[in-house]
């Protein structure tokens, strides 16, 4: 795997002489804080020795360098999921190599379906925890001491200087948000109303497809995050409703300057 990775990031430092001081994972339907940004090279995934492709329709896949909030950044326009029939080591891929590329703080974001009662579609919530309710972990196999310890501690897994910053940045644009714990279960089926009731009852507020497996990545390798959420549909007794992909990225999409707005001064602050 160091190989892999070793190969990808010298591929990459040959394409652009942006040294990105942070990473950028973005999800469904939020690929548009790309166009706050300067960009000043694109890479395809399919260019990149060892990357995984991107099989979901609203993923772009490509790897965007440029700057944002006065920093160099390096954003994921289109992420990887296990439902695709990746391997957790593959899901993880790109953030490896985003630290080899010298990224110092990781910032993702997903589309989720709410199941805390006092959430509405729209809704912004700030990661504050998560629970893996995936059937594996990316750490599971040989551990490269030249990446992080065997037995990382998760004990404050997301940045807490970061979640205040957003949170000051929330209240000045006067933009609603949350914080709560988001769930990772495998997908591709959107949860039935007892798996709702059931990740309600696990303590969470939110749940999704995805960012549990990058964010372990990332902590293995000491690297703060931060993750925001835009709650796309509900899992609530008396509001769940039949929902598409079409719906999600939609709710997505309209939220997403908001999203975008924190994200961009965030960047700028820390």
């Amino acid at each position: 795997m160091l190989t892999n990775i070793n190969e990808a990031v010298g591929f990459l430092n040959r394409q652009t002489a942006i040294r990105p001081t942070v990473g950028i994972i973005l999800g469904t339907g939020l690929g548009g804080l790309v166009k706050e940004m300067e960009v000043i090279d694109e890479v395809s995934y399919e260019q990149i020795p060892h990357f995984p492709v991107s099989t979901v329709e609203s993923h772009s896949g490509k790897l965007i360098f440029g700057k944002l909030g006065g920093k160099e950044v390096v954003a994921m326009q289109g992420r990887f999921h296990f439902y695709e029939g990746y391997s957790f080591e593959q899901v993880v891929f790109p953030v490896r190599v985003m630290r080899q590329l010298g990224i110092e703080r990781l910032v993702v974001s997903n589309a989720s379906g709410g199941v805390n009662p006092d959430y509405e579609v729209g809704e912004i919530m700030i990661l504050n925890d998560h629970i893996n309710f995936f059937p594996g972990n990316p750490l599971i196999g040989k551990n490269y001491d030249d990446l992080g310890p065997r037995f990382p501690d998760m004990s404050d897994v997301y940045d807490a200087e970061m979640i205040g910053l957003a949170q000051e940045i929330a209240k000045e644009q006067n933009i609603r948000i949350a914080t709560g714990v988001y769930l990772g279960l495998t997908g591709p089926t959107l949860e039935t109303p007892a798996e709702y009731r059931m990740v309600r009852i696990l303590g969470a507020d939110a749940v999704g497809m995805s960012t549990v497996p990058e964010i372990i990545a990332a902590r293995h390798m000491e690297i703060p995050c931060f993750a925001i959420s835009i709650i796309t549909d509900l899992g609530v007794p008396g509001k769940i409703k039949k929902v598409s992909v079409a719906d999600v990225i939609e709710v997505a999409s309209r939220q997403e300057p908001k999203m975008t707005t924190i994200i961009k001064e965030l960047i700028a602050r820390v």
